[in-house]
């Protein structure tokens, strides 16, 4: 893992130490909240509908072990004993204190972590794969490039006042799974024809009211390029971003209305003036970057294999578990574990303090200290020994986080809705847990098959309902709360974005039409390996429309 200088130890400290002065000042009326609030989100302190939210900045989503005890002290020690996992990779405290977040923010910097860019019209946490520099498919490790980004990012005087806020995400692998065609820019690794590794540069991506694909604008960038090209893409993007309508202010809708040859055009002639600049990533900073995220020197753990095989015969809840939560690696003896954060009936994305002191030991035990944040808001230990495995579920197990549900229909992805949110429109988290515990038997999940399930309590779509293969957005119809259901999304290498099915139901009627919807798709795939996602885009809504409104298509 990368490591903080001590240059960015001391800034970090010093942002401190300026947050907290702020604060004071604050707490004693000499600053209103108008002039707080600018202040605050520079330091990821939102105010929601009963308590401020401090969102806490996690790189890539990486963290090792240390990182994540102290995320779970945090937790006791200033709020209510959890925290929330996001889908950009970082964690929010949902009930600190105003007073306290100083030294919530003193100690999260003990441990070279810190909230700067999780708010505010600036370049956002640049998002990976979180199996990078394990996952047996990869072309090279985004994380290198991640870092790189984030430090030419990080307090960027031109780019700290953008029209609106800014996310890229970086995938290395064939597979995307970094959904890096809803960012603004998404970058896929690619290997060139001199042996090389460049990348393929998409612009304009995104959710929200206006969701959109982003659009392929450049192939093959050079790695010593890519700064030259990000900087040409944010500096067309302030000089002709709307700042009018903050609901038209994102990329997509400058590359909408300004069309995808002009738009090349910009960037391709100011990359050409960049291009003069002293923007090039020299050899060797890639490689000293490079370095900090070298694989960890892995044991050969090549005996314990067949092992692993009997245990499995032996105990079907931990066969079934290796089967859905964990991950191919580069070395054969190794996988990658993902801890599933959606215990059925609970809420995505929600980790107790014991829960993340539980992870934070197993990293320390058996993944070479190292630990992710997915986006689809489940933590991952990369690095995992096949013969471990049994242990590590069993100690799962203790915590009630050995739900083997990663990919299924239980694995859910929502955003914190209208329990917390002061922008939503609907709750997410009771709906999230009503359809998770009316499907999660596991005969059931498995009946059902690979399948994601996303859920908005509003049109921001924090909880990325547009690209679920199932999706549900809470809306306000006259002071009623509304779920509008979506089929087809995708934010895989196929990116696709849903299409509404029809009019919204009430909370208490929700659960039995997503059942209805998977129903009809059992009834009607062509093979029990059929997924959802391919049966959908074979048939087209048709039938799932005739299953949730059968007087609409009975009046027609």
């Amino acid at each position: 893992m990368y490591r903080y200088d001590e240059f960015d130890a001391a800034f970090v400290n010093q942002r401190v130490a300026q947050f907290r002065s702020q604060v004071e000042r604050r707490v004693s009326g000499e600053l209103t909240e108008d002039e707080f609030k600018p202040l605050r989100l520079m330091n990821g302190l939102y105010l929601q509908l009963h308590a401020y939210m401090l969102r806490v900045a996690i790189p890539y989503g990486s963290l090792d072990s240390r990182q994540l005890h102290r995320l779970a002290d945090v937790a006791t020690k200033y709020d209510r004993g959890y925290a929330h996992f996001t889908t950009r990779q970082n964690v929010q405290y949902n009930w600190p204190s105003l007073s306290d977040t100083p030294d919530i923010l003193q100690d999260l910097a003990e441990v070279d972590m810190h909230a700067i860019q999780t708010s505010g019209n600036c370049i956002r946490n640049v998002t990976t794969d979180h199996f990078a520099g394990a996952a047996h498919d990869e072309v090279a490790d985004p994380r290198v490039y991640a870092e790189i980004i984030r430090q030419w990012s990080s307090l960027h005087p031109e780019f700290s006042f953008l029209p609106r806020k800014f996310k890229i995400a970086i995938n290395g692998a064939k597979q995307d799974r970094a959904a890096i065609r809803v960012h603004d820019i998404g970058l896929q690794l690619v290997q060139l024809t001199d042996g090389g590794v460049g990348f393929d540069v998409y612009v304009g991506g995104g959710q929200g009211r206006t969701p959109m694909i982003a659009k392929l604008v450049a192939e093959g960038v050079a790695e010593q390029d890519i700064l030259s090209y990000l900087e040409a893409v944010l500096r067309v993007y302030n000089l002709y971003g709307r700042r009018d309508n903050k609901y038209k202010a994102r990329i997509k809708i400058l590359v909408h209305e300004t069309g995808l040859e002009q738009l090349k055009a910009d960037i391709e002639a100011e990359y050409a003036h960049v291009k003069s600049t002293f923007l090039d990533i020299p050899k060797e900073e890639i490689e000293r970057i490079d370095a900090y995220f070298a694989m960890p020197k892995l044991r050969d753990a090549s005996a314990g294999v067949a092992k692993l095989a009997e245990t499995r015969a032996r105990d079907a809840g931990f066969s079934q578990w290796v089967s859905q939560n964990t991950h191919g690696h580069k070395v054969s003896d190794h996988v990658s574990v993902t801890v599933s954060l959606k215990p059925v009936g609970g809420v995505p994305g929600d980790a107790t303090a014991e829960q993340m002191h539980l992870v934070a030991d197993l990293a320390s035990q058996y993944g070479y200290d190292e630990v992710r944040v997915s986006h689809a808001q489940n933590l991952v230990l990369p690095h995992v020994a096949k013969e471990d495995l049994y242990a590590i579920y069993q100690a799962l197990v203790t915590v009630d986080l050995a739900e083997a549900n990663v990919g299924l229909v239980t694995d859910i992805i929502a955003c914190p809705g209208l329990d917390y949110c002061a922008l939503a429109n609907a709750r997410s988290i009771p709906v999230a847990q009503d359809i998770s515990e009316r499907l999660g038997a596991i005969e059931r999940q498995k009946q059902i098959g690979d399948l994601k399930l996303n859920i908005s309590g509003c049109i921001n779509a924090c909880g990325h309902h547009h690209v679920g293969h199932i999706g549900i957005l809470g809306v306000d119809r006259k002071g009623e709360e509304l779920y509008q259901i979506t089929l087809g999304g995708s934010s895989d290498e196929n990116t696709s974005i849903g299409a509404i099915l029809g009019r919204g139901f009430p909370a208490a009627e929700l659960t039995d039409a997503i059942e209805a919807v998977i129903d009809t798709y059992i009834g009607l795939r062509l093979s029990d390996d059929e997924r959802f996602i391919d049966a959908y885009r074979r048939v087209g809504p048709k039938p799932f429309k005739e299953a949730l409104y059968p007087s609409d298509q009975k009046a027609a």
